[in-house]
């Protein structure tokens, strides 16, 4: 079958998570599959698919010519929908440019993430979808309406953080995918870690970070002998890293483009906590922020920051924590504010589950001297290796299983010849649902 994956626009997030089920099908599979979005081509890069694969939609913002605005209240918004502008003509084009590529393409199926518009827009049109669930509380009347109207839900996360309030109907009709795995994360040793640090540029003095881990990491030249295995190579300097009692607390704060002001105001905080912790912040950041922090970089990947950190303190957007959730590194999650409490659900069950600190608990705990620094994740010459042999993950058991989930999903549409033979001869037995007749 043909795939079609809507993603929207808020944030880079739902076209990430696109690239990331694309890249779980074969090569020769990849072509079959369309992305419609309205996110600009400069705002995220795919890796997987070609640009020739995406649809770019018009935009969807309210105009001063529209008939009715988008929430029209009781008497003329329907119950179906959250958003619905009368006489809006970007509206307009963009739904005969789902429409008409759903039938140029001979799109077989719609894979929705998310918008309950679009989802009401191919039942109307007769086109089998799929709606991607993200965490939260999403009772309200339109995504019910979505969540009826789908073939099946699909969460991309572990159904152990569902909400409690969730449906029972919703979960039955929902296939977990746990979450997806990043691709091509780099695999450093702690060493190597910290020499990337060493050579790094602070972009508040635009010179390199290495005084205060000068202080606490580098032993004097030629301390170690090769033999020792404790140097590390940069061009054609050599700088022996003796990690010992000196080794600094590292905290690593993550933020995306989706909101940053609210963990940027903690940070004062953090340092008058932790004096001495060598704290990074990773993503975007408030100028008068920096006199916080010892580096402000913004990067491409952030996996050996993940696995080499003490602490991450981060929000509890889907792809951060699906980056982070298999790793020991702990976590103290600082949930920015969304509709349906998204991320905040998801920071409730990250703590019930035993995987995360809320800050108040963290800074808590730093009051009761609970707090201290703790050995890195990863050994000095240890490699990321895969999860699978390596014990330091936190759910290594998981992995290959989350990843099987989601392969096992995504090749089964594209492999299937239809979507009636799909619906009936592979949903349904792994629902354990039976539409009624």
């Amino acid at each position: 079958m043909r795939i079609g994956y809507y993603a929207h626009h808020h944030g880079s997030g739902h076209c990430r998570q696109a690239d990331k089920l694309a890249a779980l099908l074969p090569v020769e599979l990849q072509r079959q599959l369309t992305v419609f979005t309205s996110l600009a081509a400069d705002a995220y890069t795919f890796t997987t698919i070609t640009e020739k694969q995406i649809v770019r939609l018009n935009a969807e913002d309210e105009r001063p010519d529209d008939v009715l605005s988008g929430r029209a209240g009781q008497y003329w918004q329907p119950k179906s929908l959250h958003y619905s502008p009368v006489g809006n003509v970007d509206i307009q084009t963009r739904s005969w440019q789902i429409l008409n590529t759903i039938r140029q393409y001979q799109i077989d199926i719609m894979i929705i993430d998310v918008s309950v518009e679009v989802a009401m827009l191919c039942r109307a049109a007769s086109v089998p979808y799929l709606y991607v669930r993200l965490a939260g509380i999403r009772d309200d009347a339109p995504h019910v309406s979505a969540f009826t109207g789908a073939l099946g839900l699909i969460a991309p996360y572990p159904q152990t953080l569902e909400a409690l309030m969730t449906a029972d109907w919703v979960r039955q009709k929902t296939l977990y995918l746990d979450f997806l795995p990043a691709a091509n994360g780099k695999r450093l040793t702690y060493k190597a870690f910290i020499q990337m640090l060493m050579t790094s540029t602070n972009t508040t003095t635009d010179a390199p970070v290495n005084d205060r881990l000068r202080t606490f990491l580098l032993s004097p030249i030629n301390e170690f002998s090769d033999k020792d295995n404790n140097q590390c190579i940069t061009d054609s300097t050599t700088t022996h890293i003796n990690v010992d009692k000196r080794q600094p607390m590292i905290i690593t704060v993550i933020k995306g483009y989706g909101g940053h002001d609210a963990i940027d105001a903690k940070l004062s905080a953090l340092r008058h906590a932790l004096p001495d912790a060598f704290i990074i912040s990773l993503g975007p950041i408030n100028g008068d922020m920096l006199e916080f922090v010892d580096m402000s970089a913004q990067v491409d990947d952030v996996t050996p920051f993940i696995a080499h950190s003490n602490w991450l303190l981060m929000a509890c957007g889907l792809n951060g924590i699906a980056q982070a959730y298999d790793y020991a590194t702990p976590l103290v999650v600082l949930p920015d504010s969304r509709p349906h409490r998204e991320q905040e659900v998801m920071a409730e069950a990250l703590i019930a589950q035993g995987r995360a600190l809320s800050w108040k608990q963290f800074m808590a705990r730093i009051v009761e001297g609970q707090i201290q620094k703790v050995s890195s994740t990863y050994d000095n010459n240890e490699d990321l290796d895969s999860k699978s042999q390596n014990p330091k993950f936190a759910n290594a058991a998981g992995s290959l299983a989350q990843d099987s989930k989601a392969k096992i999903v995504i090749n089964s549409l594209a492999t299937y010849s239809s979507p009636k033979l799909w619906f009936q001869d592979w949903l349904l037995p792994q629902l354990g649902l039976s539409p009624e007749i």
